[in-house]
């Protein structure tokens, strides 16, 4: 067991290159024999140990040749820079899968596949996330910029609305889907256009996720 007991409660984006639905979630290959993603996270309640999480912002721009377990990735970690130097130091431990149970949350599982883990980046996240309406926008000045929305129906120009539930997934319980679009920079520049969207609310502890 970890040592450090966490918890993260809060809402998540996450957009990448696949198409709708995202092939992962079924343990199929990647749409386009690559996964290219952004993700954010707004962080309402959390701590590690005795260290307050509440109300900042984490991101990572993450990038692999192949599906995700083939390794070989890279990834650049986003913290808030709001952040004191003893949060930042936390959310640094839990996102690179640091005291978290083996297999327990996707921050873990994804540090298992990275090649390349460049400098982290302190700096203003501005993030809106409503998971009900399937929306995200996202503004990393000089970093990153994403946006997520509805599918829409083809003929009708309706919004459509679909979910994803994985009762034993490692990132989320349930997630809304939608449709997106990111742009990064840095070390890893990403140029994903209507590609999939998930939204949800997040409840991740350092044994797993709360369903």
């Amino acid at each position: 067991m970890p040592d450090t007991k966490w918890t993260i409660k809060g809402r998540e984006f996450i957009q990448c290159n696949c198409n709708y639905g995202c092939p992962c979630q079924f343990n199929a290959r990647p749409t386009h024999g690559n996964c290219h993603a952004v993700g954010f996270v707004d962080i309402e309640e959390g701590h590690h140990g005795e260290t307050r999480l509440d109300g900042l912002g984490i991101g990572m721009i993450v990038s692999w040749p192949g599906a995700i377990h083939e390794g070989g990735g890279e990834v650049v970690p986003i913290v808030d820079e709001r952040a004191s130097p003893e949060q930042r130091d936390a959310l640094l431990r839990i996102m690179s899968g640091l005291d978290t149970e083996p297999g327990a949350t996707f921050f873990q599982v994804f540090s298992t596949t990275f090649a390349k883990v460049h400098d982290p980046v302190f700096t203003t996240i501005d993030f809106e996330i409503d998971p009900d309406a399937r929306t995200a926008r996202v503004n990393v000045p000089g970093w990153v910029e994403s946006r997520g929305d509805p599918i829409l129906n083809p003929v009708t120009g309706e919004e459509h609305r679909a979910r994803i539930n994985l009762p034993q997934g490692f990132e989320y319980d349930v997630c809304e889907v939608g449709r997106g679009s990111s742009w990064t920079k840095g070390p890893v520049p990403l140029a994903i256009d209507d590609g999939h969207a998930h939204f949800s609310r997040l409840h991740m502890t350092e044994s797993g996720v709360a369903h």
